[in-house]
């Protein structure tokens, strides 16, 4: 999996696809309780078998350490998910 980093853009983002509705949504839920559980929450938009998912920190104008271990666990998710 690849996150893409939009030039002149200090964020990063990627877009899962899942087989369905509800293994899109049960990704979503489980980034959810980690992002909460980091209090570190991401831009996201999901639509019927996607998820598309913005990291940044606004407060460094940038990504972090936060982004890139939620990054991680994200990865982590989809590629057991899909």
């Amino acid at each position: 999996m690849g996150w893409n980093e939009p030039e002149g853009q200090d964020v990063t983002f990627w877009q899962f696809h899942f087989k369905d509705f509800r293994r899109a949504f049960g990704f979503v839920v489980r980034v959810a309780l980690q992002a909460e559980k980091l209090d570190h929450h991401p831009e996201w938009f999901n639509i019927y078998d996607k998820a598309h998912i913005t990291l940044s920190t606004h407060a460094c104008a940038g990504l972090s350490e936060l982004d890139i271990n939620l990054a991680s666990f994200i990865e982590q998710v989809a590629e057991s998910m899909t």
